[in-house]
């Protein structure tokens, strides 16, 4: 699982094999090809069929010497293999089972979400303490949750939350994990996104606007990156927490945006895909917040998104979930963290079409040579006159130039029979328990699977674009912020009003 407390992408000690390589010799279980991407603006309701089962154990005693010569399995297969297993016999459940069956099974279960998320906003157990940074998580984990799925909290209930987050709020700006403790850029993400979600006047009104840009700065490293907090790490996660909260608030310029698209940059991988910082692994949490910030900023071109996308695009597996990284399990939190990433490529596909023109590369060379930068939507000298608080807005209003780059139908399969809790809530994979970070971050990869498909920014999803009934269809969301779109319009109109 990653939390946007991204845990950190540790390197492996030898090169991790491309998802779904076996050493040679190795009996592994066979399963079909990973789902190709639907054709453009078009989507299949066909659930794709369930893995075939693992291997049997055992076997004829003649072939006991010839397995004893081979490799054995590394932890990662088995528990690959495990995962597998797991996830095909729900899928043959599902594909064996009557129609009317079949329906049910596909349900999203509204009331037992909403129950499970609203219980935890009143009260949590005492194990919860371990969670005591991160309280503003805790918080829009919940309320973000309840708004995908429409649901209103009531007034009380509000206040309390905005209260308790006032008091979260530093001083001097940001917020911390809790009253009185260290502010930090994370957990100001966590909180205003919480704020924006409420959207109420006096929810958006406590931000102190001009104590948390003066905050940012502070974190401001000399290499363009930020800093989770006062004498933090810097990584990819710190400067798209930053870049989407100046956003958000339209407290956006060129000294937060200063150098933050190079730093980004400088840290995709060869795989495609983006790390915490530079000489570490592609990751797929990072990939989301380096891809959305560069969007933000307009300097998207300092990627190599053909690239990109061919790394996000193969981390769908067998499962129909995504993994986070190369050769790890699926994850449902992912649904979002990578789902969001190739949405977010939909509307980026002229800058994809420039880049893969094979003169592409030698332009972008020349301007190397002479600059000794990279290409940017942005011109350095006028960048002081750049309105940085559209890019956001703007963004959103355009069309999909391209139907799904993934199997948006596969996905809502894996999220709605592998990740629901019958109780409520959502989960990593099947064997884990439910937890309010992974209902928040299923929901939202629920939601951008559902409007992958969509032709116009103003369109409705189509019945053959999701799965299941149109009664599970989620409240969409602004894909750079994840927030609901409602919320984002209204938070929009408030901010640029002061």
């Amino acid at each position: 699982m990653v939390c946007l407390s991204l845990r950190s992408a540790r390197p492996h000690r030898y090169r991790a094999r491309s998802r779904g390589t076996q050493p040679s010799g190795v009996t592994l279980p066979h399963p079909p090809l990973p789902p190709a991407p639907a054709a453009p603006m078009e989507s299949s309701s066909s659930p794709p069929p369930p893995p075939p089962p693992p291997p049997p154990t055992g076997g004829d005693p003649s072939e006991d010497g010839a397995a004893s010569e081979l490799p054995r399995l590394t932890v990662t297969q088995v528990e690959q293999m495990k995962v597998e297993a797991r996830v095909g016999d729900i899928y043959r459940v599902f594909f064996d089972a009557p129609p009317s069956t079949k329906s049910v099974m596909l349900e999203l279960w509204r009331d037992q979400h909403v129950e499970y998320l609203t219980k935890g906003l009143r009260h949590l157990a005492p194990s919860f303490h371990v969670l005591d940074a991160n309280r503003p998580w805790l918080c829009y984990w919940m309320v973000h949750g309840l708004a995908l799925l429409d649901e209103t909290l009531d007034d009380d209930l509000e206040n309390d939350i905005v209260d308790f987050l006032s008091r979260c709020q530093d001083k001097h700006g940001g917020y911390g994990g809790g009253p009185g403790q260290l502010p930090h850029l994370a957990t100001s993400y966590a909180a205003v996104n919480s704020l924006v979600t409420i959207g109420s006047e006096r929810a958006l009104s406590s931000i102190k606007r001009d104590n948390l840009y003066k905050f940012m700065l502070q974190m401001k490293d000399k290499s363009g990156a930020f800093r989770m907090h006062d004498g933090g790490e810097i990584d990819v996660r710190a400067c798209y927490t930053a870049i989407s909260v100046a956003s958000l608030l339209n407290i956006l310029d060129a000294d937060l945006a200063k150098g933050v698209g190079d730093y980004i940059a400088s840290c995709q991988t060869y795989e495609g895909g983006i790390a915490g910082e530079p000489h570490a692994e592609a990751h797929g949490g990072y990939t989301y917040c380096g891809l959305a910030a560069m969007v933000l900023l307009n300097e998207v071109e300092k990627l190599d998104l053909p690239s990109l996308i061919g790394w996000v695009a193969f981390r769908q597996g067998v499962e129909c979930g995504f993994q986070g990284r190369t050769n790890k399990l699926v994850d449902g939190c992912y649904s979002f963290w990578q789902g969001a990433a190739i949405a977010l490529a939909q509307k980026l596909m002229t800058v994809v079409d420039e880049q893969s023109k094979p003169s592409y590369s030698s332009k972008l060379s020349s301007v190397h040579d002479a600059c000794g930068t990279s290409s940017s939507g942005l011109a350095s000298e006028k960048s002081s006159t750049v309105n940085y608080a559209k890019f956001g807005f703007d963004f959103l209003k355009q069309s999909n130039q391209i139907g799904p780059l993934f199997h948006n139908i596969a996905l809502q399969q894996y999220i709605l029979l592998c990740a629901q809790v019958l109780e409520g809530g959502l989960r990593d994979k099947p064997g884990k328990n439910r937890d309010h970070y992974h209902s928040c971050y299923c929901l939202s990869g629920l939601s951008v699977s559902q409007h992958s498909a969509m032709t116009g920014s103003d369109s409705c999803p189509l019945p053959q674009h999701m799965l299941g009934p149109y009664s599970n269809l989620l409240e969409p969301i602004h894909p750079l912020y994840n927030v609901v779109l409602d919320k984002y319009d209204d938070a929009h109109e408030f901010f640029s009003g002061e």
